[in-house]
């Protein structure tokens, strides 16, 4: 059974930082690329930055590239969003995805998502 377990959201003031966590389990972690999307109130969900299964290379939109850093413990089956400078604009539901794409099928998993809120 596949689960994508996110933690670390919370209320927080501007210019503030916070740190999420995501647990994955049921399938092959370090095959996958991981990502993290928000979504805030009324709008679409949107990609915060995405690292690679293998090398871990890195994007990031240009809303929170040089704020924000995702990375990834293979070992821990886990990945991480450290976000910097927070801004009342970063507000929103945080979901870690996990992505894979073979010849024969697009694997596209997505956790429950975590509430993260910067206001003062």
């Amino acid at each position: 059974q596949v689960q994508l377990v996110e933690s670390g959201g919370g209320l927080v003031q501007p210019g503030g930082s916070l740190s999420l966590s995501c647990a994955a389990s049921g399938f092959v972690f370090s095959l996958y690329a991981m990502s993290w999307y928000r979504q805030a109130p009324g709008k679409e969900r949107e990609l915060v930055a995405r690292i690679t299964s293998g090398s871990g290379v890195t994007k990031y939109a240009d809303s929170w590239r040089g704020r924000f850093t995702i990375s990834r413990d293979d070992a821990k089956n886990t990945v991480y969003l450290q976000m910097n400078s927070l801004k009342p604009n970063d507000t929103g539901v945080y979901y870690c995805n996990a992505g894979r794409l073979t010849t024969t099928r697009n694997y596209d998993y997505w956790g429950q998502g975590t509430q993260v809120t910067v206001s003062s």
